[in-house]
């Protein structure tokens, strides 16, 4: 396949493909996707560690890297990240942590011991720029920014050493405002995404993000794009490219949670629910009685991003070993429904690519070219 974005990263396919797990990364891109590695939960000395073990894995194949620098935030204007951490600490009120841990006792997991340091890793720009600074120091070819527009400062920085930027954008507004600080490639991401995303369908945002940025600005399609004649769609749309991040939850090299697999792979497409449940801005996820229960009449309310996922941080990973598995959620798109087998990252590739190709061919029979 030959788009700007292929001939830009010199890859196979259009297909880029974000994972927390290092492993999917360097699968995808060995296949001739990108793979995107999200820094999220990273320290940055942990990230050198996954970087490092890309760039021996990769076969010598572009990756990316993604982090989280949200143009707003609780605690935005505090200039260090011990004093963000210690305020925003103060800051959770104490029903917020008794319901939490009446929520836990409730499904038999064993409460949360409020230990909340590495809550805060990735959420805020004074906690993304170190991650910044380890990811342009390996031989990445793509930074992308998963919340608003990355500061321009960081922008200029990466084109410095040659490396293109990417944002994530939810509406047509957002992307120009990407465009206006110099990212090189809008992803445009429909409310079928999984994780942070807006309320606009698919179908509908990447036209207008396309009309909205106009020529000089490269768009991929995101959201609920698992196969290969949504990949076709997402071209005819006007995108050069897919972001892909679901469906490699379940390909055999992904890390994701064993309570979490069955419910991803038994999962439809409408057992998903947006919520501010996780992080405290609408995020999608399976919907569980984790998600039920912050949307009912006893809930305290959902906090500001970093706050609500500061309080929960220390609570999911003991959820997701312990209990009745009812609170085990997990960020998924609608593509859910179609996730219902465990295969090799690169088949994967390589179905998307094959039945886009079957969507073209049957396409092209219908206009006779």
């Amino acid at each position: 396949m030959r788009t700007r974005v292929t001939e830009l990263f010199g890859i196979e396919y259009p297909i880029f493909a974000f994972s927390h797990c290092r492993d999917v990364v360097a699968a995808v891109s060995r296949a001739g996707g990108m793979g995107v590695l999200g820094a999220l939960y990273f320290s940055p000395e942990e990230l050198e560690l996954e970087l490092k073990w890309i760039d021996e894995h990769a076969g010598g194949k572009p990756y990316g890297v993604d982090v989280v620098m949200p143009a707003k935030y609780e605690g935005a204007d505090l200039g260090d990240a011990d004093e963000l951490l210690g305020r925003l600490q103060g800051m959770i009120p104490a029903e917020h942590r008794t319901f939490l841990e009446d929520l836990l006792a409730e499904h038999g997991v064993e409460p949360s011991t409020g230990t909340a340091g590495r809550a805060l890793l990735g959420w805020t720009d004074q906690t993304a720029r170190p991650q910044v600074e380890v990811a342009l120091k390996h031989p990445i070819a793509l930074l992308a920014n998963a919340l608003g527009p990355p500061p321009a400062d960081v922008v200029a920085q990466a084109h410095e050493h040659g490396v293109k930027v990417a944002g994530l954008a939810s509406n047509a507004r957002h992307a120009r405002k990407q465009a206006d600080v110099g990212v090189d490639i809008i992803v445009a991401q429909g409310t079928e995404a999984g994780g942070h995303t807006g309320d606009v369908s698919t179908m509908v945002l990447i036209p207008e993000v396309v009309d909205a940025v106009g020529a000089e600005t490269i768009v991929l399609a995101a959201g609920g794009i698992g196969r290969g004649r949504q990949m076709a769609a997402g071209l005819a749309l006007g995108a050069e490219g897919v972001w892909t991040g679901s469906i490699w939850l379940t390909v055999d090299e992904a890390d994701t949670p064993e309570r979490a697999l069955p419910k991803l792979l038994g999962a439809t497409s409408r057992d998903t629910v947006r919520s501010r449940a996780w992080t405290g801005k609408p995020a999608r996820f399976l919907k569980t009685a984790w998600t039920e229960a912050w949307e009912s009449e006893r809930s305290p309310g959902y906090l500001p991003m970093p706050m609500q996922f500061m309080l929960v941080a220390d609570a999911l990973p003991r959820i997701a070993r312990s209990g009745d598995g009812e609170l085990v959620t997990f960020p998924v798109g609608q593509i859910v429904g179609s996730m219902n087998q465990v295969k090799p990252a690169a088949q994967v590739v390589y179905d998307l690519i094959e039945e886009y190709v079957e969507a073209v061919d049957r396409l092209n029979a219908i206009t006779g070219t």
